[in-house]
């Protein structure tokens, strides 16, 4: 393995589907979280917590162009992070995925990730607008997610490693993970918070956060995948005596 190329490869991949989803939050998730935010001020005004003069707005509105301005960035780093634990595992299971290429191979992995570790959760603990929701429980929750995320994750590499094992009834281990995860799913705690907002403006944020989300999965597969083919950093340098 050429480490250098390999490091390369992940980053590139990593870094350019981040910032297609920030790009894309910016354009599709952001108005969501404007509208979200818009509700939870005014029920500060109306709480008498704020008051809703001129100073109020300018200091809102310009930590609203500070937080949207990090999107792209938050998205770079989001992606790397990702990125590269999605190239180590394919590094690591790139011989033995579906497909005739390492674009598909690649794309395959993707949909398994993208699946396992954010699809299974979402219907789970779908997302909200970070308004929704009491502050108190934030932690709570942000556990919750991660455990299942954790569970999910983990229990799929568990079940592949069953799959590599069985040379024949393959079927039972994708049929072990299915009822693993049922019962998981059914088992774990539900969201301890009633939502308050409207539920048109909840469904459009999750659509649109799955949205953004699946895009990214999508390009992280596709750019690693076509790099990878083009440098192949997995093939030996032949030397000549």
């Amino acid at each position: 393995m050429k480490t250098f190329l390999f490091v390369i490869i992940v980053i590139v991949s990593g870094a350019t589907a981040g910032v297609i989803h920030g790009g894309l939050n910016l354009i599709f998730v952001e108005p969501s979280l404007d509208q979200a935010i818009g509700i939870e001020n005014q029920h500060l005004f109306e709480s008498g917590e704020e008051k809703e003069t001129p100073e109020f707005y300018a200091q809102f509105d310009s930590y609203r162009y500070w937080q949207k301005g990090g999107q792209i960035l938050a998205g770079v780093i989001l992606g790397i992070s990702i990125g590269s634990l999605f190239g180590i595992i394919f590094a690591f299971s790139r011989n033995t995925l579906p497909g005739k290429s390492y674009l598909q191979k690649s794309l395959v992995l993707a949909g398994i990730m993208w699946l396992t570790i954010y699809f299974i959760p979402f219907l789970k603990y779908p997302a909200n607008p970070p308004t929704v929701g009491d502050p108190e429980t934030v932690v709570l929750r942000g556990i919750l997610y991660l455990t299942f995320i954790a569970i999910s994750g983990f229990g799929a590499l568990g079940f592949y490693k069953i799959y590599q094992k069985l040379k024949t009834k393959k079927l039972i281990a994708m049929v072990g993970y299915v009822a693993f995860i049922g019962i998981v799913f059914v088992t774990m705690p539900q969201n301890p918070d009633l939502i308050t907002a409207p539920m048109s403006l909840v469904d459009s944020f999750r659509m649109v956060s799955a949205f953004t989300v699946s895009l990214f999965w999508i390009s992280l597969g596709l750019i690693l995948g076509s790099l990878w083919s083009h440098y192949r950093p997995d093939k030996e340098i032949s030397s000549f005596n």
